[in-house]
């Protein structure tokens, strides 16, 4: 826990691990541990958990995604860009959770250096990203495809085939191709990686730099006037939505398909009934056009292995459908009101537009505003093509060998290879290849590794009951740092709530009437709060309830039509959280740090994005 009294956050190299973690750090790469070589850096940073990226204990495969993101934030930020006064972002696990750290300015003498790079880079993109972009998906796309194609042996086999010795041996056989492969896949994930970071940063650079010109021409404007300003992005990451939608029309306009979809049979059963009539094979043949690739969509945020996707589940997008024709039937809406969105946008930057007073000044605003209105789409429209596209494209991949693990009696489900991190499997590959060239009966240590991955998979389990604390190191005077209170939503006041106890698991609900957060989408609202926190549960939402959650991801999408509004634990007015409800046109508190621990389902809130403050009116009986 934080020393109150002395206003610090525990030291992270002598926090407190429960004894059920024990062995927990043997899971990650040394580099991501705090250590004794670095202690006095590391002792004076303020770290914090990181719920955007890793709300959950986080098993050793998927740390290679944080590994890759950290790299690649860093370089554009610090060696691509040059944003001048900003640094990397550092990472440390801790107990299975991923605390980070914002890394302080550099020098002067460096911002000055780096100024002058900013200028010329970052302007360019800024004024040629529409054909950037168009650039930056067909890279990114032969990427995904290459990952694809890559062939991965489903077995070794029992002798090299004659073809790759007679007449010319290929001379790179099996045992090769095995470890080749794995380390291509990982390597094509951190290239991703790398792209993914091309935009982002100065997507979220154009808005606060749209907010900051704001901000100085209209003095106490709010930050959901600025966020409806932005708002109307016609982006890829709700184009699985769309899709939805539109094969829900066309259930329902054709003969008895909206029926079987309506049933209670699994997707497998609805689909077999499908294709005995000709409309039922009609709406299969859309199916099929749609999947590929708008079902690569994860089933959560696309960050861990376990959420699964609609491709591989198709259970989910079905249950979606469902709901949809159900409301069709009812004569309700279930596209997102882009025309509203539109509206409202317009009539906001006019209406701020008109109290300019001079050409100047309105020059600086329309340079602003263009420029945020044209980059800020990468921010959803990236989402679908990283974090769930080829993000679920790679957990297949890697699900490939761990089948050829099960098959070689290394592991004992294919997603145990996921309890090992991306420095182990190469090891466990190299047995399996040993043995295979050694000859027939040559024994391998499954048993050891089966028993390690069931030993990690305790301490994972055991970690998801711990409540670590919020925050580790020295807290700062002021939180600074645009993207950390932009995207992560930490502010000044929520390190001081942090020192206090809250969002720490102390939080004595009862006593709460009011919660403050982010103003991320405008409008004011009272409802029935419904509390969820796993995907599973999104679709017990009724019509007219306010979400309150965790975070909000861009695959819950087709509820955003069935909510009131929307309150978020974690993040700031750039999360995807917010932009969701502003595309929606979804009223949205986000940030609040403690909602899920202070509201209950059944509760009466009030939910004001005009201010950020949820109000608890009327506690469920």
């Amino acid at each position: 826990m934080a020393n109150e009294q002395a206003g610090m956050f525990p030291d992270p190299h002598e926090y407190q691990i429960p004894p059920e973690l024990e062995g927990w750090e043997e899971m990650y790469p040394s580099h991501h541990l705090f250590s004794k070589e670095r202690a006095d850096w590391e002792k004076q940073q303020f770290w914090y958990l990181d719920k955007i990226h890793a709300p959950e204990p986080m098993p050793p495969l998927d740390m290679l995604f944080q590994e890759a993101w950290q790299i690649s934030l860093s370089q554009y930020t610090t060696r691509v860009f040059c944003i001048p006064p900003a640094q990397g972002i550092a990472q440390r696990m801790v107990g299975c959770y991923m605390y980070i750290c914002a890394v302080a300015p550099p020098p002067d003498e460096i911002i000055g250096e780096k100024a002058a790079l900013f200028e010329k880079r970052v302007f360019y993109v800024f004024e040629h990203y529409n054909e950037l972009w168009d650039k930056w998906l067909t890279k990114f796309k032969a990427l995904g495809n290459e990952m694809i194609a890559l062939e991965i042996p489903g077995e070794l086999p029992k002798y090299v085939p004659e073809d790759q010795v007679l007449p010319a041996p290929k001379g790179y056989y099996a045992s090769y191709d095995l470890i080749e492969s794995f380390d291509k896949l990982v390597h094509q994930m951190f290239k991703g990686w790398q792209y993914h970071f091309e935009m982002l940063n100065l997507t979220y650079l154009a808005y606060l730099m749209f907010g900051d010109v704001s901000r100085k021409l209209f003095p106490g404007i709010s930050e959901s006037a600025i966020g409806k300003m932005v708002a109307g992005a016609y982006v890829s990451m709700f184009r699985p939505e769309e899709e939805l939608c539109q094969l829900s029309r066309q259930a329902v306009a054709l003969s008895g398909v909206a029926d079987i979809l309506k049933s209670d049979q699994t997707a497998a059963g609805k689909i077999a009934e499908l294709e005995k009539t000709s409309d039922g094979k009609q709406w299969l043949e859309a199916l099929e056009k749609a999947k590929d690739p708008w079902f690569y969509v994860s089933c959560g945020s696309g960050w861990f292995h376990y959420e699964g996707s609609w491709i591989n589940n198709l259970d989910i997008p079905f249950g979606y459908i469902k709901s949809y024709v159900e409301r069709l039937e009812n004569g309700e809406t279930i596209e997102r009101s882009l025309d509203k969105v539109d509206k409202e946008r317009d009539e906001t930057v006019a209406e701020y537009r008109k109290l300019i007073g001079t050409d100047e000044d309105r020059e600086a605003f329309d340079g602003a505003y263009n420029t945020v209105r044209t980059i800020y789409r990468y921010a959803e429209d990236h989402l679908f093509w990283v974090e769930h596209w080829f993000h679920t494209i790679w957990f297949s991949k890697i699900r490939e060998f761990g089948k050829l693990l099960v098959d070689n009696g290394m592991i004992n489900e294919p997603d145990d290879i996921f309890m090992f991190n991306r420095y182990e499997i190469p090891e466990i590959l190299t047995e399996v290849a040993t043995a295979w060239a050694l000859g027939v009966g040559i024994p391998v240590r499954g048993d050891y590794y089966k028993a390690k991955a069931a030993k990690r998979r305790k301490i994972l389990d055991a970690a998801g009951k711990w409540n670590p604390t919020p925050a580790l190191g020295v807290p700062p005077e002021e939180v600074a740092e645009p993207f950390t209170i932009m995207l992560w939503g930490v502010t000044t006041d929520k390190v001081k709530e942090w020192l206090k106890g809250m969002g720490a698991g102390e939080v004595n609900g009862e006593g709460v009437s009011e919660l403050k957060g982010f103003a991320a989408s405008a409008g004011v609202v009272e409802g029935k709060a419904k509390v969820l926190k796993l995907l599973k549960d999104v679709m017990e939402l009724e019509p007219g309830d306010i979400l309150v959650c965790p975070t909000t991801n861009p695959s819950w999408a087709p509820v955003f039509t069935k909510i009131k509004a929307a309150v978020t634990d974690i993040g700031g007015l750039t999360s995807h959280a917010a932009i969701v409800c502003r595309e929606y046109g979804v009223p949205s508190v986000t940030g609040t740090g403690i909602a899920t621990s202070v509201i209950k389902t059944g509760d009466i809130i009030r939910v004001d994005g005009d201010t950020g403050v949820v109000t608890i009116v009327e506690r469920a009986g």
